[in-house]
């Protein structure tokens, strides 16, 4: 039966009125439906969590289930091209040489622990105990790290080493997980690490004459193994850590070459003093990084029996004859031709 203008009408208007009821009928049941989704992801992801074996799982594996962001830092540093790791998202079940546990110890006990109290939502301060932290003595931090780099050939003098005398640990310069220099793991970039208790070479790295260690030109470690030499003995103490260059000599002829020798006729003290019976080797307000303005002075402080020599006191003459050793001695660090180093 063909419909009227007047039902087409009724039609229209009760599909207008229903439609209304239809989109508040369809939020309600959405609104219903959301504390339920929620509520089951909650109960899937502490079942998740309740569903973690440690037992049967190895080395690094126990570790990503709660660290797995310190995993992927890991897995980008040193250690991991060691221990062949591929990152993170391939590391479970990898053929390593060392792991997590190469450092921190056992994790397995640490694992169970934690996770059982995470099944119960509680804390378990003495799981932490069961880990090594690093947040021991500076001399247990440093017998980890010595279990593998005890060998290398910077670290054969560990045992003297200045910086260890006086508690400086690896992790005080070294950071594992969170290095801001690439180079080394170093927790800052060279100098400004070196700077943080080094402040009066600070001082000098400003002075008008000096090495360009700020400048990026040279590096502290280039002249100073920090983790420690046979190194230079003064009052019983090891000091300055400065290395020694392949043939023994100091380090300092590593670039200054020419004053290097040998000579025919050596100036004595470049042999048994070095060069910093003269010089101030990080920097100065003298030319050539003297120690004295007076270059006179310097001398005399060796050569006061010289024929016209005297007590190394400020007088006229030290402004004229005897301030122009130099002029006469032109070869300071030895000669081939001349036992008074004139020529």
């Amino acid at each position: 039966m063909p419909m009227t203008k007047s039902s087409k009408k009724l039609h229209m208007w009760v599909w207008l009125l229903a439609l209304p009821l239809f989109q508040l009928g369809s939020g309600v049941v959405f609104a219903q439906e959301q504390p339920a989704a929620a509520q089951s992801q909650s109960m899937s992801a502490s079942q998740a969590a309740a569903q973690v074996d440690t037992s049967t799982l190895t080395g690094t594996d126990v570790c990503l289930h709660c660290h797995k962001s310190a995993v992927e830092q890991v897995s980008k540093t040193a250690h991991a091209d060691t221990s062949q790791l591929r990152g993170a998202a391939e590391i479970s079940r990898a053929e390593t040489r060392t792991n997590c546990d190469g450092c921190h110890g056992p994790s397995q006990a640490h694992a169970d622990a934690e996770l059982k109290a995470e099944k119960n939502d509680t804390k378990d301060p003495e799981a932490k105990k069961l880990i090594f932290r690093f947040d021991a003595s500076p001399k247990e931090n440093d017998a980890r790290c010595l279990t593998c780099h005890a060998s290398g050939p910077t670290h054969v003098n560990s045992a003297s080493s200045f910086h260890r005398q006086n508690e400086v640990s690896c992790i005080n310069c070294h950071s594992p997980h969170h290095a801001a220099a690439k180079e080394k793991l170093l927790v800052k970039a060279q100098p400004d690490l070196c700077y943080t208790c080094h402040l009066q070479q600070k001082s000098q790295f400003n002075m008008p004459f000096r090495h360009r260690v700020n400048e990026g030109l040279i590096q502290c470690t280039d002249c100073h193994n920090q983790h420690g030499t046979e190194g230079v003995w003064e009052s019983g103490d090891l000091i300055r850590q400065v290395r020694t260059s392949s043939s023994g000599n100091f380090i300092c002829f590593k670039c200054h070459a020419d004053k290097q020798g040998p000579f025919v006729f050596e100036h004595a003290v470049v042999k048994t003093e070095g060069c910093a019976a003269c010089h101030i080797p990080h920097g100065g307000a003298n030319p050539h990084m003297l120690k004295y303005s007076n270059v006179g002075l310097l001398c005399l402080s060796c050569h006061t029996a010289a024929a016209f020599g005297h007590a190394p006191v400020m007088d006229p003459q030290m402004a004229t004859q005897q301030n122009a050793c130099p002029l006469c001695h032109t070869q300071i660090h030895g000669s081939n031709f001349n036992n008074d180093l004139l020529r």
